[in-house]
C-alpha cells in the first residue's frame, strides 16, 4: 500500500482506529476523520507510534453536518491530489431521536447521508485516481430492514435498533447503485459486515451504561477482527476490480433480497441527492 493514500471516517476508536493501523502498517498514507480534536489526536499519536509511519494524518469534521462535511471534501482536496481508497465507516446509535444542524434524524444523517455525501464529493479524485475503491461498512442487520420513504426521518416512530437496521439497509442499496453508476471507471464500491464487534457503538446499540463500558465488559470480537475485511477491501489484489458485491469475512455472500431492489435503490439515490443539495449541482 506504499503511494496509496486512504481516508478512514470514524478513526478514533473501535473498527475504524484498527482500519487505519492496519493501513499504516502496509505503508499507506492515511488520513483519519475524525469528530474530536482530543480523541483524533490521541489516536494519531497512537497510531504513528506503534506503525512507526508518519504519512498519518488528521481531519476533523462532524459527519452530522453537511456543511462540516463539504468543508471536510475542500480540506483534503487541499492537502492531498489522490485518493485510491475511501472508507466509510463511521456510525451511530442514539438511544433516543436526535436532530442534526440540519433538521434530519441523526442516524439517518451520519450512517446514510453522510457517506452518499461524502463520497459524491470525492468522487472526482477517486476516478482521477484509478484504480481506486470505495468501502462502506454496513451490518447483517440489514436483512429485514425496510426503506420507509414516507418517515425517513422516524418521526413517527423511532426505535434506535430498528433505524440503525434502516440505515445499514441503505448502505448496501447505496453501494450497489454506486457501484452500477462507476461501471467503466476502475473505481469499485463493495460493503461489508465486521461482524459482532466490541465496540462503544454496539454499546449504545445494547444500552449499556457508560459506566460500564471497560473493555472487559464489552461483548464481541475485538476491534482488529472486526477491521480485517475493511483492510481486506481496502488493500488486496484478490478484490481488485470487484465491485457491488457485499463481504463477509472477506468473503463475498449474499445479501438481503431486496437490497437487489434497483428501482428502491434508484430512488433512495434520488432522495438522498435532494436532501444533501447534489440534485440541485449535478
Amino acid at each position: 500500500m506504499a503511494g496509496k493514500v486512504c481516508m478512514v471516517t470514524g478513526a478514533n476508536g473501535g473498527i475504524g482506529k484498527a482500519t487505519v493501523l492496519g493501513l499504516a502498517n502496509m505503508g499507506a498514507t492515511v488520513v483519519m476523520v475524525c469528530r474530536s480534536q482530543e480523541r483524533g489526536k490521541a489516536a494519531l499519536a497512537e497510531i504513528r507510534g506503534q506503525s512507526s509511519n508518519e504519512h498519518i494524518s488528521l481531519l476533523l469534521a462532524d459527519l452530522a453536518s453537511q456543511g462540516e462535511i463539504l468543508r471536510l471534501a475542500e480540506d483534503f482536496k487541499g492537502h492531498h491530489s489522490a485518493l485510491h481508497v475511501l472508507i466509510n465507516n463511521a456510525g451511530i446509535i442514539p438511544r433516543k431521536r436526535e436532530v442534526t444542524v440540519d433538521g434530519f434524524e441523526t442516524q439517518f444523517a451520519v450512517n446514510h447521508l453522510a457517506p452518499f455525501l461524502l463520497t459524491n464529493l470525492l468522487l472526482d479524485v477517486l476516478k482521477a485516481s484509478a484504480p481506486a475503491r470505495i468501502v462502506t461498512v454496513a451490518s447483517d442487520m440489514h436483512r429485514g430492514a425496510t426503506i420507509n420513504f414516507d418517515d425517513l426521518q422516524s418521526e413517527g416512530s423511532y426505535r434506535a435498533l430498528r433505524v440503525y437496521c434502516r440505515t445499514k439497509l441503505a448502505n448496501v442499496l447505496f453501494t450497489y447503485e454506486l457501484a452500477r453508476r462507476l461501471e467503466g471507471t476502475k473505481v469499485t464500491a463493495n460493503c461489508l459486515h465486521p461482524g459482532v464487534v466490541a465496540t462503544k457503538l454496539l454499546a449504545d446499540g445494547m444500552g449499556m451504561p457508560r459506566a460500564l463500558r471497560s473493555t472487559t465488559r464489552l461483548i464481541g470480537a475485538k476491534p482488529e477482527k472486526g477491521a480485517k475485511t475493511s483492510i481486506y477491501l481496502a488493500a488486496s489484489p484478490e478484490v481488485e476490480g470487484v465491485s457491488g458485491k457485499y463481504f463477509v469475512r472477506q468473503r463475498a455472500v449474499e445479501s438481503s433480497k431486496g437490497s437487489y431492489d434497483e428501482n428502491l435503490a434508484k430512488r433512495l439515490w434520488r432522495v438522498s441527492a435532494e436532501l444533501t443539495g447534489l440534485s440541485a449541482c449535478r
